[in-house]
């Protein structure tokens, strides 16, 4: 059974994993079959996709703070909860896929000669804080936090899918393959017992979005 002491080492192991090492994906970089007239995209093209890839690349960074709190919290809740090991085991297996969608936008940033944003610890941090508020209030509301963040990823995901370069067709399949698996991470969190979170709280989280999303497309 894991401790307390392991549950914080991991945390931290996770932490520096996700700032300081290059992500390994479990599954294949989705791609999409070469089409006749394809071709090379313009600088233009470039600069767009690369700063859109970076703030998907930022999401998916608070994605791996995110779950790795909520799960921390899940098997160290505290003196008067105990331990809900399997809630943990679902947060843990989620951020584990997310680590895929990690290593996708890395490797396309590095394709398109663009970089990581430079704010990458101050969104971790600020993640993983949100993540400990939303599991210490309890399983259900730790999972609507879920549902509501997946929900609301799966949409600026959909925007993406509309601005990107029409001959993106590395990055429109990395996308499009993580809107998948956003929404099914929501539905996931819906059926394991989560509760709407009030229409206040997921205003405050889609302006947070907000200007995350707005500084990583430049820093």
């Amino acid at each position: 059974m894991t401790t307390a002491t392991d549950a914080l080492i991991n945390a931290a192991d996770s932490a520096l994993r996700t700032l300081f090492v290059a992500p390994r994906a479990s599954r294949e970089c989705p791609t999409l079959p070469e089409r006749a007239g394809d071709h090379e995209l313009s600088d233009a093209d470039k600069h767009l996709s690369g700063a859109l890839m970076r703030v998907n690349h930022v999401g998916e960074v608070c994605a791996q703070a995110l779950y790795t709190a909520q799960a921390l919290s899940a098997r160290w809740p505290g003196r008067s909860a105990a331990p809900n090991l399997a809630l943990a085991t679902q947060l843990e297996a989620a951020g584990k896929e997310e680590t895929d969608h990690l290593a996708w936008t890395q490797t396309r940033l590095d394709e398109l000669g663009s970089r990581k944003s430079l704010l990458n610890p101050l969104w971790y941090a600020g993640a993983f804080g949100l993540g400990l508020i939303a599991g210490r209030m309890g399983p259900a509301v730790s999972l609507g936090f879920v549902v509501e963040t997946e929900r609301q990823v799966e949409a600026h995901l959909a925007e993406h899918m509309e601005r990107l370069p029409v001959g993106d067709h590395a990055s429109r399949a990395i996308v499009a393959q993580m809107k998948q698996d956003e929404a099914r991470h929501a539905r996931e969190a819906q059926g394991a017992g989560a509760v709407e979170l009030p229409a206040p709280v997921k205003g405050l989280m889609r302006m947070a979005a907000k200007v995350m999303t707005t500084v990583a497309h430049r820093i």
